[in-house]
């Protein structure tokens, strides 16, 4: 999701959307942790859409 669209929802979508994606990198942490998965990439993305959503919270 870019930040166009992130701009677009409402705080309530957000702090939903913000809450979703740092279950996702908890569990990719996890996930990382034991070596299910290699691609750290995944951690990265989410972590930047976290800080994206947060950006615009502490904006409005």
């Amino acid at each position: 999701m870019n930040i166009i669209d992130l701009r677009k929802k409402s705080i309530m979508e957000l702090r939903r959307e913000l809450a979703e994606k740092r279950d996702e990198a908890r569990e990719l942490r996890f996930k990382l942790a034991q070596g299910e998965i290699k691609n750290v990439r995944a951690l990265r993305a989410v972590k930047k859409e976290i800080a994206q959503i947060l950006t615009i919270l502490n904006a409005s």
